[in-house]
């Protein structure tokens, strides 16, 4: 059994949905976890955990169900670049999660991460597509 770009593609869409649904869910379940890194300009941080989380369950299935994996694609590349502000301002601010205080390089490595998911996003959305000659 080969190993196809498809399969690989199915696969990456399978994993990443499943762990955007569990996130997701971890904005309702550990939701004092999020609190402190949603930037003070938005207010009302409980909403903004809830409502990014509700969008993170949202994008995970559909990435996982063919027929929504390419919209959901594009659609997670854009959330990831939104919501990069949340770990932007605990960078700038030096903002503890769940009593921990990253180092420089360790928000760097976030941010590497964030850019990597990005493209993943995108690579699941088959983008760029290639025009048939």
């Amino acid at each position: 059994m080969a190993l196809t770009l498809e399969k690989v593609r199915f696969f990456s869409a399978l994993g990443f949905g499943t762990a955007f649904i569990w996130i997701g869910i971890q904005h309702f379940t550990n939701t004092a976890f999020f609190i402190p890194i949603v930037p003070e300009p938005l207010g009302v941080p409980e909403f903004w955990v809830y409502i990014s989380g509700l969008v993170e369950i949202i994008l995970g299935f559909g990435m996982i169900v063919p027929v929504s994996r390419r919209r959901a694609g594009f659609s997670t590349g854009v959330f990831l670049i939104l919501v990069y502000w949340a770990n932007l301002n605990m960078w700038i601010n030096d903002i503890s999660i769940g009593e921990t205080n990253f180092s420089t390089l360790q928000h760097m490595f976030r941010a590497a991460a964030q850019i990597a998911m990005i493209w993943l996003s995108l690579w699941i959305a088959e983008w760029p597509v290639k025009k048939e000659v």
